[in-house]
């Protein structure tokens, strides 16, 4: 009797940690660019400015990418997880490419992306700054929030939404990037996420 008690509870761990890692674990595609394009980036023709909750979003541009997730990190305990519970580490062009992407490794801490090599860069370091960035992503409503939740490292996802500077009412401030050739404090992207889909 109590060998069967304990096996039904390391049943119940086992799957409550495949329902809770599911999403964290890579989803590795064949060789080839999986999203060829870079990233679309618009400036708004007025300007436009959204709410939410103690929050003020200003749109800085509109923003559409198509992206291979390179890594993910989920956030909590910072003051920006109120609004942006996830970053994704994106990669466009060379960057969305397995013949690539293997031979870097990624990580994600402190709202940062960093990618390493063991001996030589598949690309020239500058190429893979341009085509890869870290983005914090704001989901509109909790429909929106579970998607983001829900995507994989080595997954394609297609993000429409806006580059935004966040500001809170006691003077906080939280702005985009605006190009993709920046990199180190400052280089992330800040994306209000309107819509997302997986491919």
């Amino acid at each position: 009797m109590f060998g069967i008690r304990w096996r039904w509870i390391f049943i119940v761990l086992i799957l409550f940690g495949a329902w809770k890692y599911w999403p964290m674990l890579s989803s590795h595609r064949p060789a080839g660019e999986l999203a060829a394009g870079d990233p679309v980036q618009t400036t708004p023709r007025q300007k436009r400015i959204y709410q939410k909750g103690n929050f003020e979003f200003e749109v800085l541009a509109d923003f559409d990418i198509e992206a291979r997730v390179l890594s993910k990190a989920n956030y909590s305990d910072d003051r920006e997880a109120k609004l942006s519970p996830v970053d994704l580490a994106l990669g466009w062009g060379a960057m969305s490419d397995s013949a690539v992407i293997d031979q870097l490794s990624f990580s994600q801490s402190g709202r940062f992306y960093f990618y390493r090599w063991a001996n030589e860069p598949p690309l020239p370091p500058s190429e893979i700054a341009r085509h890869s960035a870290n983005m914090h992503l704001i989901p509109v409503n909790a429909a929106i929030e579970k998607q983001i939740k829900d995507v994989r490292a080595g997954q394609v996802v297609h993000i429409t939404g806006q580059l935004v500077e966040a500001r809170s009412t006691d003077g906080w401030l939280w702005r985009s990037s605006l190009t993709r050739n920046d990199t180190g404090a400052g280089a992330c992207e800040v994306i209000r996420v309107e819509s997302i889909s997986l491919r």
